[in-house]
């Protein structure tokens, strides 16, 4: 398994330095800076990579872009109008870009309109600590009485619907307000970030799309896309949907592994792989991640690491990021099903043994708390995530352990 971590560039407030100092082994990254649909030339790719590779003082930080995520897909071609054609043609473009740059893994994702779902970034846990949240009910109360979307009642059972309305009745125009960014947040450092009035308009054009039509789009884009990535030696990864269950009356079809087994048996080919997130998938309770690793591990190309905890036994539940080693993943059974794909990829000659893993998310802890960083990005909680990770790696693969 190969350590690695999540860098936003720049203005990201966890330095090249402190990437470093924790011992990773390589970086993922993206130029969020430049606009959906847009083509990442080599010169800007080129930009990010010496970024990556010098220190404060200028010496070398011996690390390198190897983890691209995400290249994003527009909403254009999610929904097969407008310039889709020509998104495509530039994806394809900066994909033989990045391949010529040295990169081979591209972490993307097929959910509409947000890239993942929150209600509250900054959760207070008896220790002090802060986490990201999703909570139902708060969730209700932005859907069915801040964004008025209609319908948005008739989707939630009768108790988070009542619920909803006494959490709203308790806010205050503040309170209201803050929800409504937590929610509408997006990927953090995106070029893009929505206000409900976007919102509004990017459901009303997903208005009447199925699941199955969804689908049919991304294997559609597959169809084109992963053909060139075999050809060119790049593995793309499709991350899931998060949380993994239908929001905002919007189509999810990312979000089980039946969804993944759809749609790697419709393309199949090494290069269509799976971006396996513990933390995205761990959000519904038949998920089951050691298994889905265990069954479809050939085609996991990347892995996220991280824990959820459910308060619930239904599929939409609320749920809050807990401890890398807490939450509802068993987390050593996960490794160790990773070790074991490894294992096989080697007995089989393949090149791509070694899975590039990131301890995803953190909670945020001691001086975290003062930095004000990406939310679910701190320094401290990501580095205690991957020592946890790195010791359960490190007594799997002892010899005290393996019996060799």
């Amino acid at each position: 398994m190969r350590q690695t971590w999540r860098w936003f560039g720049p203005k990201d407030l966890v330095s090249v330095d402190d990437m470093r100092q924790a011992g990773v082994e390589g970086v993922v990254s993206a130029l969020h800076h430049i606009p959906t649909g847009a083509l990442w030339t080599p010169d800007e790719i080129a930009r990010r990579q010496r970024q990556i590779g010098v220190m404060r003082d200028g010496s070398a930080s011996g690390l390198n872009w190897e983890v691209v995520e995400s290249l994003p897909v527009s909403e254009d071609i999610k929904k097969q109008k407008g310039d889709w054609r020509a998104h495509l043609e530039t994806w394809k473009e900066s994909m033989r870009n990045l391949r010529a740059a040295g990169i081979e893994v591209i972490c993307y994702n097929f959910m509409p309109v947000l890239d993942w779902t929150r209600t509250d970034l900054a959760w207070r846990r008896p220790s002090g600590a802060t986490c990201m949240r999703f909570d139902l009910p708060d969730f209700a109360a932005f859907d069915i009485h801040i964004l008025e979307r209609p319908g948005a009642a008739e989707e939630f059972p009768e108790w988070v619907v009542a619920e909803a309305a006494l959490r709203l009745a308790g806010m205050d125009e503040d309170r209201k307000a803050a929800l409504a960014r937590n929610v509408v947040f997006g990927l953090p450092g995106a070029a893009e970030q929505f206000t409900l009035e976007d919102v509004r308009r990017h459901l009303a054009e997903y208005a009447g799309m199925s699941a199955g039509t969804l689908r049919r789009h991304l294997i559609d884009f597959l169809s084109e896309v992963a053909p060139l990535a075999e050809e060119v030696g790049v593995r793309l990864c499709c991350h899931p949907d998060d949380p993994p269950f239908p929001l905002l009356g919007l189509p999810r079809v990312m979000s089980t592994e039946a969804d993944y087994a759809e749609v790697m048996q419709a393309v199949d080919l090494k290069a269509n792989g799976i971006t396996l997130c513990t933390g995205s998938l761990g959000a519904r309770p038949d998920n089951d991640l050691p298994g889905m690793m265990e069954r479809m591990g050939e085609r996991v190309h990347f892995l996220h690491l991280r824990n959820v905890t459910l308060e619930g036994d239904d599929l939409r539940n609320s749920f809050f990021e807990d401890g890398h080693l807490d939450g509802g993943t068993d987390m050593v059974a996960m490794i160790a099903a990773v070790l074991a794909e490894e294992r096989r990829r080697e007995a089989e000659g393949r090149t791509d043994i070694s899975i590039p893993m990131r301890p995803d998310h953190g909670q945020d802890i001691l001086d975290d708390l003062g930095r004000k960083g990406q939310p679910g990005y701190p320094a401290i909680g990501r580095l205690k995530g991957l020592a946890e990770l790195r010791g359960i790696m490190t007594a799997l693969d002892h010899p005290l352990v393996r019996g060799a």
